[in-house]
Parts: structure tokens; C-alpha cells; sequence
């Protein structure tokens, strides 16, 4: 009759282990309007966050930037570690569902207490045995197990997601380094030949002040513009390299010179990146790492309240084991010497000064915390994507009239140049169209840089990034 005991109970156990004090969980509501700010039509086509980065980036100098940030960048890589451990954690909370065998062996000799016995001599007792079994294996009744394994579980995805993230914001960090140092090239090389220009005009105006044409005003307003044409030009130099730092700390190695490399044309000289569909807000809930990792910590904190309810409830933990029992060593495994025992214990708290329902609120609240951080990572997705519409729409345009104003400015000085060497114009009038010049060629560059960072932030604010195209 015994020994049907144990199957039965672990019956019982397999039956009642259907019982989980887990909340339902039902997804926020997000907090954002259906549609972004001006209704912009959405186009058709394949979503932003399936595209693979290497469509996206078709520049193969930029490629191959990604590809060695991929392989070296070290917050990539504690973020692969991040995983690791919550996979083995996920194991840990799982395990506790199933019994830990093991083999134990004991033994001992003890003699009754000398202060008992008349003459202070007693028999000798021995005591030998070996048992296989399990030991305070917790019959999950009630879930609290399972409800701690589903948490670790949720967390487990979550860190997966955040390495998504991670490698979304490292590759869209490198296209940005990357095309900063084009830009850094573009004005270095726009710098120079002011400078060449601007040495000219002093060259002229020294003649023209010697020969007593033009004043000592003249000549030392050209000097001064030179030197800041110089200025400008260490300014940009210390702007590059800071920049090449930057950009090397992401790779995780150094920048190599190729990467810049062929770069004639600067900007635009770079392989387009395609326009992406927006879609819809509610497409981001399903798109962005981000969000994702945010729904499944919101998941874990709600499977942590069933774990905290459980509290309230009874713990039945089982002991049991089988093996050999003998007086003597030698005696172990002889015929007659088998023992068996079957222990089970049920733990009930009366009184804990509040602790379980402390533990309850604590756990309601965590929730809460969680739903609110869930919610904000929704509303902070849906303002970078607005942001990122907002630049496509407008500094396409921008960019145009930045050209054409750099245009018409160089149209200007050369006029003014002529007029100034006929001694038509006066040298403040040509000064002036070199500043302007100056000014309006680096504001088209800097436009320009904006237009196609603000591609890259498009793409990576949809969630794309994460996904790459399949080998072979």
C-alpha cells in the first residue's frame, strides 16, 4: 500500500499544478494618436524593420564599417552577454519545477553518555546507510514556481529584444560617424580653398596699398578675414579627428583610411538610401526592440504577482528516498537490509507582521512602474518617428535652397572680385562677398549632412537595424 503512495501523490501534484494566480495580462492601450502629426500618406512596400541594414546601407565603404562594429563593439557584446545570463537565470527558475535527485551516503558510531552508566561503559552503536531520492522538492500547487519561471522567461525575451535595440543604435551610430567624417572632409576641403582665395585677395590688396590705391583699412580687413579662414580650418581639422575618435570607439578598432577614401564628390558622392514607409503608429508596437523589451518586462511584472499571491497560500515540499540501511558497513547491501522513506511537509505562515501583503503591493506597484514605462517607450517611439517625417518633408527643400544660395553667392563674388580688380568696387564689398560665400558653402554642407542623418534616423526610429540579410 505504501508503495503506491508516491505515484500518487505525484498525480496529485501533475493535477493541481493547472492552478496559477497570474493576472490575465492585457497590453496598454497606447497612448498616441492612430496617425502621425499631418496625416502623411503612407506608402507601400516592405516594412522599414524587415529590411535588412545591408539593403539599406548600400555604401560599401559604410558596410563594412557595420560589419566590423557587429563583430568588436563592446556594448554589443555585454548585451550578448545579457542574454546569456538571463537564459541560464530562465534555466534556474525552470529547474526548481522538477525534483533534484542525488545519491547520499552516511554513516556513524556513537556510545551511550558515560555519566549515565554505573561503571561509565556502554555498548558501542553503529548506524550505516545509501539512499537515492529527492529532498524538499516544492509541489507547485498554487504556481508560485511557475509564476517565478514565466518571469524569468518574460525577462529572458526582454534582454533579447534590448540586444536588438543595441544593435539598432551601434549601426545607426556608425552611418552617422560615418557621414559626419564625409562632412568633416567636405569642409576641410571647402576651408582650403578659402583660404587659397582669401591669401589672394591679401596679396592684391597689399599690392593695391603699397601702390597707395587702397588704404591700410583695406589690407587689414583682408589679413583679418585669412586668419579666420585659418582658424577655421585647425577648428575643423580638431573637429575631425574628434569625430574619427568617435566613430573608432563604435568599431571597436580603427577607423581604416579606405573608409573615407574615393570620397571626391563628399556627400554626395555616397550610394542613396532608399525612402522608407512609415506606416502606421501601432506598426511600432510590433517593429521596435525597444517597445517589445518594455511589453515583456510589463509581462514579467505581472507574472510576478502571481508569484507574490502565492505567498498567502500553503508550500508543500516532498522528501523521499530509497536505498540501504545497516548496523554494520559490511552489511550494507546484503538481503533484508532495503529502506525506503516518504516524507512530505506542508508550511502554512500565520503571522508575518504584513510581510506577504507588503510583498503583494510591492509587486502590484512594480507592475505599474512597469505599464507607465511601457507606455512612455510608446510615446518617445511615436515623437522620434513624428521628428524624423517632419525632417523629410522639410529638408529636402532646405537643402535646395541652401544650394542655390551658396550658388548665387559665388555668382557674387566673382562679380565682385571683377569689379574690385577693375577698381569699380570698393574691397569691403568684395570682403563681404567672401564671408558670404564662406558662410553659405558650409551651411549647404551642414544641411546636407542633416538630410541624410535624418534618413538614418528614419529608418532606425521605424526599428529597422536588426535584421540582416540571409548568408548564401
Amino acid at each position: 500500500m505504501t508503495k503506491k503512495l508516491i505515484p500518487t501523490a505525484l498525480a496529485a501534484a501533475m493535477l493541481l499544478a493547472g492552478c496559477s494566480l497570474i493576472p490575465i495580462y492585457e497590453r496598454p492601450a497606447a497612448p498616441v494618436p492612430t496617425t502621425y502629426p499631418g496625416d502623411p500618406a503612407q506608402p507601400a512596400g516592405q516594412a522599414s524593420a524587415s529590411l535588412p541594414w545591408q539593403d539599406f546601407f548600400a555604401d560599401p565603404r559604410l558596410a563594412g564599417l557595420i560589419q566590423t562594429a557587429l563583430a568588436n563593439n563592446r556594448d554589443l557584446r555585454v548585451s550578448v552577454l545579457n542574454i546569456e545570463q538571463a537564459r541560464a537565470q530562465f534555466q534556474i527558475e525552470r529547474s526548481n519545477l522538477f525534483p533534484a535527485l542525488g545519491l547520499t551516503g552516511s554513516g556513524s558510531r556513537s556510545s551511550p553518555n558515560s555519566l549515565q552508566g554505573v561503571d561509565g561503559m556502554g555498548s558501542v552503536a553503529s548506524q550505516y546507510s545509501v539512499n537515492f531520492g529527492f529532498t524538499a522538492w516544492e509541489l507547485d500547487f498554487f504556481g508560485r514556481i511557475r509564476a517565478l519561471k514565466d518571469q524569468a522567461l518574460s525577462q529572458y525575451l526582454a534582454t533579447e529584444e534590448t540586444r536588438k535595440a543595441v544593435q539598432i543604435s551601434l549601426i545607426a551610430s556608425v552611418a552617422n560617424g560615418w557621414l559626419t567624417l564625409l562632412a568633416d572632409d567636405e569642409l576641410l576641403e571647402l576651408t582650403r580653398q578659402t583660404m587659397v582665395t582669401r591669401d589672394e585677395s591679401v596679396r592684391l590688396t597689399k599690392m593695391r596699398f603699397d601702390n597707395g590705391v587702397s588704404s591700410e583699412l583695406d589690407f587689414q580687413a583682408a589679413n583679418s578675414l585669412a586668419e579666420t579662414a585659418r582658424a577655421a580650418y585647425a577648428q575643423q581639422q580638431r573637429a575631425r579627428l574628434q569625430d574619427e575618435n568617435a566613430l573608432a570607439l563604435l568599431l571597436g578598432a580603427p577607423v581604416p583610411p579606405e573608409a573615407t577614401a574615393g570620397g571626391a564628390k563628399g556627400l554626395d558622392g555616397i550610394k542613396p538610401m532608399p525612402d522608407v514607409p512609415a506606416g502606421l503608429p501601432s506598426d511600432l508596437l510590433a517593429e521596435r526592440p525597444d517597445i517589445r523589451a518594455a511589453e515583456q518586462q510589463l509581462i514579467a511584472a505581472n507574472a510576478n504577482i502571481g508569484a507574490a499571491r502565492a505567498n498567502f497560500f500553503p508550500r508543500v515540499s516532498l522528501t523521499s528516498g530509497i536505498g540501504t540501511a545497516s548496523t554494520e558497513f559490511s552489511g550494507l547491501f546484503d538481503r533484508g537490509s532495503k529502506a525506503w522513506s516518504f516524507a512530505p511537509t506542508v508550511t502554512l505562515t500565520i503571522f508575518d507582521a504584513g510581510s506577504n501583503f507588503a510583498t503583494l503591493n510591492s509587486a502590484k506597484a512594480g507592475r505599474e512602474i512597469a505599464v507607465a514605462q511601457y507606455e512612455k517607450s510608446v510615446q518617445t517611439a511615436f515623437r522620434e518617428v513624428a521628428d524624423a517625417l517632419a525632417g523629410r518633408a522639410t529638408l529636402g527643400e532646405q537643402v535646395r535652397a541652401q544650394r542655390a544660395q551658396a550658388d548665387a553667392e559665388a555668382v557674387r563674388f566673382k562679380l565682385s572680385d571683377l569689379r574690385y580688380r577693375n577698381g569699380i568696387a570698393s574691397a569691403l564689398d568684395l570682403l563681404d562677398a567672401q564671408r558670404s560665400l564662406f558662410t553659405a558653402q558650409q551651411s549647404a554642407v551642414n544641411v546636407r549632412l542633416l538630410q541624410l542623418q535624418n534618413q538614418v534616423t528614419l529608418y532606425k526610429t521605424l526599428g529597422g537595424g536588426w535584421a540582416t540579410r540571409d548568408k548564401g
